[in-house]
Parts: C-alpha cells; sequence; structure tokens
C-alpha cells in the first residue's frame, strides 16, 4: 500500500508543539487542558508568503492531511512539494491532544455503520438524492478491506458539545496564529465552523479560508431520511448562523436572539434542501466581510444537498470574496465528504493550490 513512486521530499525544518490551553484545579493538582497539538513541516525551497493550517473533522485528526488509508500522499505531502509550509494539528481533546474529561465533557464516537453511510458507502444506504453518485472511495467499505480497515482505526471520539468544540479550537486556533503569524486555514466539515471563529477572532492573521464542506447548513441541522421525502429539519446548532459561539456582526447583537432567520418554502431542486437565511435587513459579518473564501463542494456528499445554503448565507451576511466551487463542475465526479483521501484527492488539492494563487494568498 506504500507509495514509492514519488522522490524523496525536502524538508528544511519539521517539529511540533502546543497551542493555547488553560491550567485547571483537579483533585490531582493542576493540570494544562484545552492545548492543541500542531505538527510543522517547512520545505527547503519555500516559495509562498503564508503557511497552510489543516483543520480535520468529526472524529478525525491530522492523519487525514498526512496520507491515505491506501498508501498514497495526502495533502501535506502535496503542498509542501509545491513550496508551501504545512501545519497540521489535533483538535484539542482528541489524538495527540490530550482529553482531560473533567474539564472539556463527555466524547461520541464513530461506529462502523455511520461510518459507511456518512463517509465511504453512502450509494449502498442511499439516504440522499446524490449519495448513488460516489465513485472515488479507495476500497471496499467493510471490515476486512485493508483500506477500510486503516480508515476505521483512525476514527477517535470527538467531544459530544459542538459549542465546546468551537470554543476549545477558536481559542488554540487563536493562539496558534498568535505563535506563526499570518496563514491560510483548511477546514473540512464539523471544523468548518472552526475556521469562522478564528478568523473572527484574528481577522488580521486569517489571509484565506478554503472550506471543505464546512459545518452547515447555517442556522438549523438537516437530517438525511431517504426516499421519497429525503430531508426533516434537524435542531437549531448555529444560533449565530454559521456557529454556535458568538461571531461579530454589524449592527452589533446583545446576543444571538438579536438574529432573525426565515426559511425556504422549498428547496431549489428536490435534491436540495430548504435554506436559512437571515430576515432582511441583513446584519453583516464584521470580520469576514474581506475575507477570501474558496468553498469546495463534491458530488455525492450529503453536503450536496445543502452547501449552497451555507453559501448563501456568507454572501448576505457580506462575505462578498466567497468562491463556490462544485466538483463535478470542473470534472471532478463521484467523490463524498472524504475528499482528501480519496482516489483523485492529487486533482483536488490542484483546485485549491490554484484558486489560493489567484486569491493573491499562494
Amino acid at each position: 500500500m506504500n507509495d514509492t513512486s514519488t522522490p524523496p521530499l525536502a524538508i528544511a525544518r519539521q517539529g511540533y508543539f502546543f497551542a493555547g490551553g488553560e491550567y485547571a484545579d483537579t483533585p490531582e493538582g493542576e493540570i494544562l487542558s484545552g492545548q492543541m497539538y500542531v505538527e510543522f513541516q517547512i520545505p527547503e525551497e519555500l516559495k509562498h508568503p503564508y503557511p497552510l493550517v489543516f483543520f480535520a473533522g468529526g472524529g478525525q485528526s491530522a492523519l487525514n492531511y498526512t496520507g491515505t488509508p491506501d498508501g498514497r500522499e495526502g495533502w501535506a505531502q502535496y503542498f509542501l512539494r509545491r513550496g508551501y509550509a504545512v501545519y497540521t494539528l489535533d483538535q484539542p481533546a482528541r489524538a495527540r491532544s490530550p482529553n482531560h474529561a473533567d474539564q472539556v465533557g463527555e466524547t461520541t464516537r464513530m461506529g462502523v455503520e455511520r461510518v459507511r453511510w456518512q463517509f465511504v458507502a453512502p450509494g449502498r444506504f442511499n439516504l440522499w438524492p446524490q449519495a448513488r453518485r460516489h465513485t472515488q472511495w479507495p476500497g471496499t467499505p467493510d471490515p476486512g478491506d485493508p483500506v477500510f480497515d486503516q480508515f476505521m482505526a483512525q476514527q477517535y471520539p470527538s467531544l459530544a458539545s459542538f459549542p465546546r468544540q468551537q470554543a476549545l479550537n477558536r481559542d488554540a486556533g487563536a493562539a496558534l496564529l498568535d505563535r506563526i503569524g499570518p496563514a491560510v486555514l483548511f477546514t473540512h466539515s464539523q471544523s468548518g465552523t472552526f475556521g469562522w471563529l478564528v478568523a473572527d477572532a484574528r481577522p488580521g492573521l486569517v489571509k484565506a479560508i478554503v472550506a471543505m464542506e464546512p459545518s452547515g447548513p447555517p442556522v438549523h441541522d438537516v437530517v438525511m431520511t431517504g426516499a421519497p421525502d429525503w430531508f426533516s429539519e434537524g435542531p437549531l446548532t448555529k444560533p449565530y448562523g454559521l456557529t454556535a459561539q458568538p461571531l461579530a456582526y454589524d449592527p452589533p447583537l446583545k446576543d444571538a436572539s438579536d438574529l432573525k432567520f426565515v426559511r425556504q418554502a422549498k428547496g431549489d431542486t428536490p435534491e436540495l434542501t430548504p435554506c436559512w437565511a437571515q430576515a432582511e435587513p441583513a446584519r453583516k459579518l464584521a470580520n469576514l466581510a474581506e475575507l477570501p473564501v474558496l468553498v469546495v463542494m463534491t458530488e455525492a456528499s450529503y453536503h450536496a444537498a445543502y452547501d449552497h445554503c451555507t453559501v448563501a448565507y456568507m454572501r448576505q451576511a457580506g462575505m462578498a470574496k466567497t468562491t463556490f466551487v462544485k466538483l463535478e463542475d470542473i470534472g471532478l465526479r463521484g467523490n463524498a465528504h472524504m475528499l482528501m483521501l480519496e482516489k483523485n484527492n492529487a486533482e483536488i488539492a490542484a483546485v485549491a493550490d490554484e484558486w489560493m494563487r489567484g486569491a493573491g494568498v499562494g
């Protein structure tokens, strides 16, 4: 399963450190909790002004970017070979970031069935209209298949409280940028909320965000139910529109209740969910208005039903420098949610690279 077809990487410097965290009293004495593990590699020939900071999504870790379950190079190596400095992260309380449950809260886990329907075999379950278009997983989605077993082995427990996850990653992400300086953030799925929050907290240090199927849709979750109705309304999980934690709006908010939302009567097509938006006149996201953002959506993921809602909300809130790329529209077909691990991962990375160069951050 190891890829030996590429030349060695030329690395000038590599290492790790921890960002963020706070000291807390416990029965065993004072501890440090909430810190984020950060691993970095600086290429020998550094060609770009800003490093890339990679946040993984729910149940995942930096491993999403440092290789693939079938042994190919990951996005970290892809961008290192093109002269970018790369920082890969483990969220606070996950993987190599210590989990002090008495400080940060309970965790939940993903079983095999959820991993299959959500990530590697959506067509088998057909819970959303686009699911059967998935073709890019590099293996058989069953225990015993070596690729599936490798992917299942790298699933980690996640904090059960999504608002708590967002607060911890906002604070640790801000501490990371305070240390390394301006950067481009790559976010995926659950960590999409972290990108908006870190950029809101450090607007001068986040130069751009590549948001791969960021946590959505706005305001209310959607539950995928299968045919014939496909979708049902989920709980209100993002009272600040894109996040559960506060974002800076203009005019300012006293609290989340100042935001008023309206819902489409029905989706634009039967394959798309109804969208939530702000009631007009819409408040603007004060610290994100000038931020270049690339939102990438795949053809077969559950996000294919609602990422357009996230983009519409961002643009309504003043994020005019948002680019929305549907991979099928540029000839990259058959991907599901774990796009950075699938067979054509290098082609998708090239899309982000080209966009960064065009946005003046690559």
